[in-house]
């Protein structure tokens, strides 16, 4: 199971994995915070896309494309695969500080580790 949440939201009773899957740290969250398990950076897109999309909603189809796209190299099949054992084996909660939860990366990362995967 994966569920897509905000980093700074507070930390649910489950025992899934949550993992921040941005490149960049958040601000006003301490590294030892305790609603963080895992940094899995290298699955963010990269910066030049991010910078790209800035968020803009009519950009967000293009994105979603160019994002896949980027998550079919070679280097992030193992990181995929990870993604995919973690959340069949105890559950996975992608954390993002993105406020728009349905426009964000995190969405799609989502969508690429667990085909057929809605949003709660």
């Amino acid at each position: 199971m994966i569920t897509v949440a905000r980093v700074y939201d507070p930390r649910g009773t489950d025992d899934a994995l949550h993992v921040l899957v941005d490149r960049l740290w958040p601000r006003g969250v301490h590294k030892e915070d305790d609603r963080i398990d895992e940094w899995w950076r290298d699955l963010a897109p990269q910066p030049a896309l991010r910078t790209w999309y800035g968020h803009q909603g009519d950009r967000f189809a293009e994105f979603s494309e160019r994002y896949r796209d980027e998550l079919t190299a070679d280097e992030m099949l193992p990181l995929l695969e990870r993604a995919r054992r973690t959340a069949d084996d105890r559950g996975l909660v992608l954390l993002t500080a993105t406020k728009d939860l349905a426009g964000s990366h995190a969405m799609v990362l989502a969508e690429v580790v667990q085909p057929g995967w809605t949003q709660p």
